[in-house]
């Protein structure tokens, strides 16, 4: 069976989106669970000016871990894990930020230039999990409903 080209590019980008969906599921759960076993470099992440600090360690760790199983098993409810996991990425970058600002060395970040580098590729791992999940398919699908109610409107 001969494939057509725009066959073979849907089978390639299928087996991509798989594979970073399931890249980014074994880092979720394997971050998550440093939590819990490497705690102290994960606190100084944590912007000085937050409370609760260790409890903030844990807490994300869960949320990691839950993010992870769900992208790699939870079929049904891949989109919204997707773009769960794209929220908790732009919610943990103030972590980033204030790590570089107050020139932290954590995780083999102990240069300026490697956590501006970080910083970078932040934006990544959100558009990553919205793409190996469709969730851009379906959030596009939402925003052009939105505008065909808000035409019907007047």
């Amino acid at each position: 069976m001969q494939l057509s080209k725009t066959e073979l590019n849907q089978r390639v980008i299928s087996i991509l989106k798989h594979a970073v969906r399931f890249a980014l599921a074994g880092f979720m759960i394997f971050a998550g669970s440093g939590h819990f076993t490497n705690t102290e470099s994960f606190t100084a992440q944590v912007p000085p000016f937050l409370p609760g600090t260790e409890m903030i360690v844990y807490v994300s760790g869960v949320i990691e871990i839950v993010l992870g199983l769900g992208l790699a098993f939870w079929k049904s409810q891949r989109v919204n894990f997707g773009v769960a996991l794209a929220i908790f990425y732009i919610l943990i970058f103030p972590g980033n930020i204030s790590q570089f600002v107050t020139q932290t060395s954590a995780f083999g970040l102990d240069s300026d230039i490697a956590r501006a580098i970080r910083l970078l590729f932040q934006p990544v791992l959100v558009v990553a999990a919205l793409w190996c999940t469709d969730a851009f398919a379906d959030l596009r699908k939402l925003i052009l409903k939105g505008k065909d109610r808000l035409s019907n409107r007047r």
